[in-house]
């Protein structure tokens, strides 16, 4: 008789971690999730970034270059390429670079510096088309940035936001584009509607919902009470009108690993100086970040002393790591559940990295990635370290120094091996998603 067989194998892991990742969601969102996960091997590691993390989670190579204390940094959480791109805010400047921070947290470097390289990878693949040298010269071009940019730091360099201004590279007509077709009128007029009763949310069934009118008054109390309490700076001195409810939505079918939380849509008054000033609220709801999953029980009393809640983390974060920071930027609750709350930018969109004409374009690229991700952790390292803001530059730097190609070659290794695991999965999980969908269909004839 053969031995019994354990779960311990790919496969088995990886679907049982999907499920369970994806439990508590509803059948229908967990269907809509699961044929995002099934378009691409990219698209499946942007939604299953729980693997991610359990993968690397106790990776002895972070050792050689880092995982120490002073090597830690905010981390983005879940880097890729595709969490690149034009953003503006209150000021209405287009920038370019990380505007998302759903999944903030405090460790090592690596982690976000690892998980980017990987993503590049899958997108040379499928998007851009790469040759296998191709990829690994945007590699090196990727981590060598962002090893030069923490040296810059060291030296005492300025580092410069990748501006309308300053772009260079494909990210000059990019960013020229993006400020040619978007503004926060024309923001406006695809989300809303106007007319003689004022403006509200459009009629999307695609992307809005109307809320419950239980759930809309709950909403609307939150946005006006709890959230108001929540801001800084001059947006808490706002005179009470500015915040007055025109509208609410729910938000449908929104991103790829946060599909199936709860997100809402609020319009507020904004100013009152002409019809165009009115302000969009993207209120999201906030779970714990994957690293916080694998923390020990010791590492989690500790975070949760630091951040009462999932609210407070999201907002720390954002201001920790971004460029320039939302002034909308706050929190609230709705019963047990918290949300983020934060501007909706009028400027969002992502590059088209499949229209980039070859290697070298992609490369110029990838160099903006590791100088964006590197001022990125040196901004939250400053944050955590004020008094020494120098210190984690300094940590890896010293870590790195006399050992940078080997240290290239070590993240390109592992990028381009995890990118195959990764294409592995993937077709695990389609595959069983077939099976599943034949057995159904079987059951339902028979």
């Amino acid at each position: 008789m053969s031995p019994p067989l354990t779960r311990h194998n790919r496969p088995r892991q990886v679907l049982d971690a999907i499920t369970t990742a994806n439990a508590a969601l509803s059948a229908k969102d967990r269907a809509a999730k699961y044929a995002k996960l099934g378009e691409s091997p990219y698209r499946f590691f942007r939604g299953t970034n729980h693997l991610y993390w359990d993968d690397v989670w106790h990776d002895w190579r972070f050792a050689l270059y880092g995982g120490l204390p002073e090597t830690q940094t905010w981390l983005q959480g879940d880097a890729h390429v595709y969490n690149f791109g034009a953003y503006g805010h209150h000021d209405d400047a287009v920038r370019y670079g990380m505007d998302d921070f759903d999944d903030a947290l405090i460790g090592d470097y690596q982690y976000d510096l690892w998980r980017l390289a990987i993503s590049l990878v899958l997108d040379a693949r499928e998007n851009a088309a790469l040759s296998g040298k191709g990829t690994r010269k945007a590699l090196a071009a990727l981590v060598e940035a962002y090893v030069d940019e923490l040296g810059g730091h060291v030296r005492g360099e300025e580092p410069m936001a990748v501006t309308l201004e300053t772009a260079r590279g494909p990210l000059a007509p990019f960013l020229e584009k993006v400020a040619a077709k978007r503004s926060r009128a024309k923001m406006l007029e695809k989300w809303t509607t106007l007319d003689d009763e004022g403006r509200r949310f459009a009629e999307r069934t695609d992307k809005l919902a109307r809320l419950p009118a239980h759930q809309a008054s709950q909403l609307r109390k939150a946005i006006e009470e709890e959230y108001r309490q929540t801001l800084g700076g001059t947006r808490a001195a706002a005179e009470e009108d500015h915040f007055r409810v025109k509208d609410l939505a729910r938000r449908l079918d929104a991103g790829t690993g946060s599909l199936g939380l709860e997100r809402y849509y609020v319009l507020i008054e904004g100013g009152r100086d002409h019809e165009h000033d009115d302000v969009i609220l993207d209120v999201k709801q906030q779970t714990p970040p994957e690293g916080w999953r694998l923390m020990n029980p010791a590492e989690k009393r500790a975070w949760r002393r630091a951040f009462p809640h999932e609210g407070a983390r999201h907002a720390a974060a954002f201001s920790a790591i971004a460029e320039h920071p939302d002034p909308y930027l706050g929190w609230l609750h709705l019963g047990e559940t918290v949300f983020s709350v934060r501007e909706r930018s009028p400027f969002k969109d992502d590059f088209p990295t499949h229209k980039l004409d070859g290697a070298k374009p992609y490369r110029k690229l990838a160099r903006q990635w590791g100088r964006i991700l590197a001022r990125e952790h040196l901004r939250g390292a400053r944050a955590l370290h004020p008094d020494d803001p120098a210190r984690f530059a300094r940590s890896v730097c010293a870590r790195i120094e006399g050992r940078l190609e080997h240290f290239v070659a070590m993240v390109a290794t592992l990028a381009l091996s995890y990118a195959d695991c990764v294409g592995q999965d993937y077709r695990t999980f389609v595959e069983a998603e077939a099976t599943i969908e034949e057995e159904e269909a079987g059951a339902a004839i028979g």
